[in-house]
């Protein structure tokens, strides 16, 4: 027999520490008991691994408990088969799968604080309409602002009636606006990136297209005789801008079907203040990150784009900031690649617990079970690659019936694939400067190519129409040179989902004023 003895008494800062050390000590023979040396030795080897898995668990190293986890298993297999029974099989399925699952669940709640703050919510109560009633009809629009004061009951209403243009302060180009309630003053590109910039609007505006399109920072500043420095610091405020008016459109959407694909992409891996010998070789080398991109098929809409490593904790994240972005009682067939992590991370969201059902009359109720939400959809595109040559593709259905997979795609004529992500790749690639191959123009961080991606997120969403999306004119209308007469309507992914309903330029989207909390109106 073996005995376990009280649990160590350690401060919460020590714990991840000491419970490695723990495991080598958690279980002591008895008085009277003997075993052998060699089945000592190796439960000692799974003690060890118990307690690692312990240690990451209650260190706050959540990566490490899938990987210790599976270390553990490993070495209790191996007691097993050489002695026929192990001192921890026990202690794995009353403490282990719980640590890991709990672990799991731990990591998703963490990867919140990596992911877009959820939506401000709106006060209760707005305030009354501002209709005026005396003097001639107002002649300047101001529907589209709204008053930034934080003591002012109108802030963050947008088109409330409570803003008056005020004429342009010192012959200057953009227009002051005043708030007749806090009678407060604020120039119309307040919250942009043209607000005390000196530099003419269609420079800038032409400066951020050639980012758009893929051209390098350096190559853009040539262009157009321009500092680099001053190009970079543009495409950071762009880039905070757009991913602020993304987050203000893409919200509970709702798509039947979602494409994940990983992107491989490469750094400069330069950390300011490591400069230690046995790092600077390590600097000069690039490493490797990926870019995560989460698309609708239908509608080519971008959900989620981000950059990092190809990890659990990577995938949880983005999991997670696909699920903002979904309506809260939507749950698409999601499609993706053979990663394994996405299996973890859909379970970790789309799950909930089951009692099972008792099998005896007599003994303890089984334990409650995480189990996959019954609509949850799952399948896989597993391509086996030998030689740098692709020799077969299998699908395989993760969650949910076969059946139920066909039908979705049935409305679409399509079967289980990735294609429509593959092909965004390539447009990735065609117009993100720092993710193309054999470049020149690679960031040196995740921040420059997070940076990039936010401005390719918003650019293809609402400003790129697609020609797979276009729409057939009832009327054809003519054009006003020679040529044949328009046919088509453009359609942007925006438009597509019903977002929007009509293209933006990139000059309407770096000039719209983002609220601070969602608006009664549509944008």
């Amino acid at each position: 027999m073996w005995a376990l003895p009280l649990w160590p008494q350690a401060t919460p800062t020590s714990q991840g520490e000491e419970l490695a050390e723990f495991g080598r000590h958690a279980f002591v023979p008895a008085t009277g008991d003997q075993r052998n040396e060699d089945h000592d030795k190796l439960c000692q080897r799974e003690l060890a691994a118990a307690g690692e898995v312990l240690g990451a668990f209650l260190g706050d190293r959540l990566n490490e408990v899938e990987e210790k986890y599976e270390q553990a298993l490993i070495k209790i297999d191996r007691g097993r088969r050489f002695f026929g029974s192990s001192c921890l099989s026990w202690f794995n399925c009353q403490y282990m799968k719980p640590l890991r699952l709990y672990a799991l669940i731990r990591l998703c709640l963490k990867s919140t604080a990596l992911t877009p703050a959820p939506r401000p919510q709106a006060p209760a109560a707005p305030p009354p309409r501002l209709v005026p009633t005396r003097g001639r009809r107002r002649q300047v629009d101001t529907s589209t602002h709204f008053c930034p004061n934080p003591d002012c009951a109108y802030r963050g209403w947008v088109g409330w009636g409570n803003l008056r243009a005020n004429g342009h302060p010192s012959g200057g180009p953009w227009r002051q606006l005043l708030c007749v309630v806090c009678r407060g003053y604020f120039l119309e590109t307040l919250g942009t990136i043209f607000h005390g910039k000196r530099a003419s609007v269609d420079l800038i505006v032409r400066v951020i297209a050639c980012l758009a399109e893929g051209l390098g920072i350096r190559g853009t500043a040539r262009v157009f005789e321009v500092d680099p420095n001053t190009v970079l610091q543009w495409l950071v405020e762009a880039a905070e801008q757009l991913r602020a008016f993304s987050r203000h459109v893409l919200h509970d959407v709702r798509v039947r079907q979602v494409q994940r694909d990983e992107l491989f992409a490469l750094l400069s891996a330069v950390k300011d203040g490591e400069v230690s010998a046995a790092e600077a070789i390590e600097r000069l080398e690039r490493t490797p990150q990926w870019v995560w991109v989460a698309m609708d098929p239908e509608s080519k809409l971008l959900l989620a784009i981000d950059v990092g490593s190809r990890t659990l904790a990577m995938a949880q994240r983005f999991v997670h900031h696909v699920v903002q972005v979904l309506a809260p009682d939507c749950a698409p067939l999601f499609l993706t690649d053979g990663f394994r992590e996405y299996l973890t991370a859909l379970l970790t969201h789309y799950g909930h617990w089951v009692q099972p059902p008792r099998r005896q009359d007599k003994g303890p109720s089984p334990k409650p079970r995480w189990m996959p939400l019954p609509q949850l959809l799952y399948a896989q595109v597993v391509k086996t690659i030998r030689r740098r040559r692709l020799v077969r593709v299998s699908h395989r259905v993760v969650f949910g019936a076969l059946e139920a997979v066909e039908q979705v795609l049935a409305a679409c004529g399509w079967q289980i694939d990735t294609a429509f992500v593959e092909r965004l790749n390539l447009g990735i690639r065609q117009r993100v400067a720092a993710v193309g191959r054999r470049v020149t123009t690679l960031c040196k961080g995740e921040d420059g190519v997070r940076h990039q991606l936010g401005l390719f997120h918003a650019y293809h969403n609402f400003c790129l129409a697609h020609a797979s999306l276009r729409v057939p004119l009832l009327q054809p209308v003519p054009t006003n040179g020679t040529g044949s007469v328009k046919q088509w309507r453009p359609c942007t992914p925006a438009m597509a989902a019903g977002l929007t309903d009509h293209v933006w330029t990139l000059r309407e989207m770096l000039l719209f004023r983002v609220p601070p909390w969602p608006q009664p109106a549509g944008v």
